[in-house]
């Protein structure tokens, strides 16, 4: 295992620097000039002349990349030009918002999605496969702000059960950050119980059908332990793979879902960046989130190596 994971990082490190060389070129292709923005309306030259020698925008291209990426290897991703604080700090303070919206969003995907597979499966042509079918269609061809406005309009509105918007970190108040996440995760979790849902309901017909579950079944065995022990446990490979991506995209922020619910977390964040111009906060989330897909593909990989014992002896 270790081995395996010594490789994969190995992997990992040109992949980061390739994916860091075009977030910094295409950047750079953006139109605007943050510097104007900055200078205010006057937009005096030698305001302007000094905010470029400050922020070394008149250094040759390659040179700035030089700079903005060895200051991210020793985790200095560079200043806010909108609100003059560290690019790290920023993140730092609006990644936890967004992992906990991803881990309850996750965790109803999971609780809704692969139940619903495993027995759509069993259950394959039946009415409850149809059923299972049109929910995890629908659940795909919803869009989460229509979905998250009607649950406003219900939930908070008409019945004042949950709030609205607005965010309490699960420091300060466990059970009210619960409540105002709940809402938001749920928007979220549906969308990815349907693909949960369709990913498992696959794996699981393909196992079911194998030489080896039928031989469980010819030894007596129930059949509870025959799709929970045999049959789960060797579907599980595409449902890790699709669920550890599916975690990754949500960690790059749900956009639009903060967006209606007033959440502080990094869908705010990169979509006032990009509209303030704040070129090193849009440079900085986007290397986080390209960071956090390559971990969670060697997260994959090594549970693959637990689950199925077969993949720990290959080199």
């Amino acid at each position: 295992m270790l081995g395996f994971l010594t490789r994969r990082l190995l992997i990992a490190i040109p992949t980061i620097l390739l994916i860091s060389i075009f977030v910094f070129t295409l950047q750079k292709l953006l139109p605007g000039d943050p510097v104007l923005a900055m200078a205010g309306e006057e937009r005096d030259p030698a305001v302007i002349e000094f905010l470029r020698e400050k922020y070394r925008l008149n250094d040759p291209i390659w040179m700035q990349y030089f700079n903005w990426i060895g200051g991210a290897l020793t985790g200095d991703l560079g200043i806010s030009l909108r609100t003059q604080q560290p690019v790290l700090t920023l993140i730092a303070e609006k990644l936890p918002v967004t992992i906990q919206l991803a881990v309850m969003a996750l965790v109803i995907a999971l609780v809704i999605g692969v139940p619903t597979g495993v027995l759509s499966a069993y259950r394959k042509g039946s009415v409850i496969d149809w059923v299972a079918n049109i929910v995890a269609l629908s659940g795909l061809s919803i869009p989460n702000f229509w979905l998250g406005i009607m649950l406003i309009l219900l939930v908070s509105v008409k019945l004042g059960w949950l709030p609205a918007s607005g965010y309490v970190p699960l420091t300060e108040d466990p059970l009210q950050s619960i409540r105002t996440m709940i809402m938001p995760a749920f928007v979220l979790g549906t969308g990815l119980a349907a693909t949960l849902m369709r990913h498992t309901r696959s794996a699981m017909l393909g196992v079911l059908r194998s030489d080896y579950v039928r031989t469980a079944r010819a030894k007596g065995l129930g059949e509870s332990v025959v799709v929970l022990k045999h049959a789960l446990r060797n579907a599980l490979i595409p449902i890790v793979t699709v669920t550890t991506l599916l975690f990754g995209e949500l960690l790059a922020g749900a956009v639009l879902t903060e967006q209606i619910f007033t959440i502080p977390g990094f869908g705010k964040l990169v979509v006032d960046a990009v509209f303030n111009r704040d070129y090193a906060v849009v440079q900085g989330i986007v290397l986080c989130t390209a960071v956090a897909f390559i971990a969670m593909n060697i997260l994959a990989d090594a549970i693959y190596r637990v689950l199925n014992p077969r993949m720990r002896e290959e080199q």
